[in-house]
Formats: structure tokens, sequence, C-alpha cells
């Protein structure tokens, strides 16, 4: 059996989980997640909190087993605190502004760049070089973060681009030059 799988997941006060079927609803003060598990894995709620378990002992339902776990405890953790991604902009006149909802960057092209944001997601910016991903949904969240990365990767040799918070960029060194 899956270690994670095993796991109860409470139910925090605010948050409100429905199970209809292999369907799990959970609505909180963020939004609403549904999150459908397959039909390997049972789901119940006892005593405040939702109990996943495996239908038969194949390796894959093991693997699903905590996989299921995982999504569940993402939904309810999303609709009662959220999810946030940090981006970071480095690079000499390299800057991030908004415009209305969508998000403008001004990454060293000819043209400014717009990205806007799903549905559920809502994108901020502090100061000119830092940008905040919010959202109840881990997976569309780290999705725009990884959008918005892509647009300029950093670089290895002045680490120009951007870049997650607190992600540690290799360098390389430049040329030597004659002797």
């Amino acid at each position: 059996m899956s270690r994670i799988g095993k796991l109860p997941i409470e139910i925090p006060s605010g948050v409100e989980v429905k199970i209809d079927g292999q369907v799990v609803t959970a609505k909180g003060p963020n939004g609403t997640e549904v999150v459908e598990v397959r039909p390997e894995i049972s789901i119940k709620i006892e005593d405040n909190h939702i109990i996943l378990t495996p239908v038969n002992d194949e390796r894959k339902t093991n693997a699903l087993h905590g996989l299921s776990r995982t999504l569940v405890a993402n939904a309810v953790t999303g609709v009662k605190d959220g999810f946030e991604k940090k981006l970071e902009i480095v690079g000499v006149g390299y800057r991030a502004n908004m415009e209305g909802k969508n998000l403008n960057l001004v990454l060293g092209y000819s043209h400014p760049i717009l990205v806007e944001p799903p549905e559920g997601i809502t994108i901020a910016v502090e100061a000119n070089t830092k940008i905040s991903v919010k959202g109840s949904n881990k997976q569309t969240v780290g999705d725009v973060a990884a959008l918005i990365r892509s647009k300029r990767p950093p670089e290895v040799y002045k680490g120009k681009g951007v870049k997650y918070e607190g992600e540690y960029i290799r360098r390389k060194a430049g040329k030597a030059g004659k002797k």
C-alpha cells in the first residue's frame, strides 16, 4: 500500500466536501475544485476526514492510491488557502506590469508580450521585477508560472531572464580571452 495514500485528509473548517460516486467536490472561500478519482480507489468521509482506499492489491492501483490522495488533498488545500508561485525578472530593461487582468512583459524582444491568465488565476506584479501567480488549482498555477517563465528562460552566462523565486541558475564561465 502507498504510504502517502494511507494518510487521511483532514477537512478544515470553512471547507465543504461532497462525494458523488467517484467525483469529489471541495467548496471553500477560494472557490470550488472538482477531482474525479479513478474507479480503482474508493472514497469515504469519516470523522471530518477523507479516506481513500484501494479496491485491489495490484501495483497500478497502489500507484493510483497515492496520486489520488494527493490530488484530493491539493483540491482541499486550494479552496482553503490557495496556491502561489513567485517569479523574478533579471536583466537590464526587463520589466513587467499589469494591463487590466493581462500581464505585459518587456523582455528584450522587439515587441511586448501579453499573457492572459485563465479563469481562476490572478497575476500580480510587485515592483517591476516580481510577479506573483495565485489560484486554487495547483496544476493551473504551475502551468501559468511555467508559461511566463518560458517567454524568456534564464540564460547561463549572465542569468538574465524570468526565473522562479529562489531558483538557482548554474552559471558558465564566459570566454577566457587571449593570454
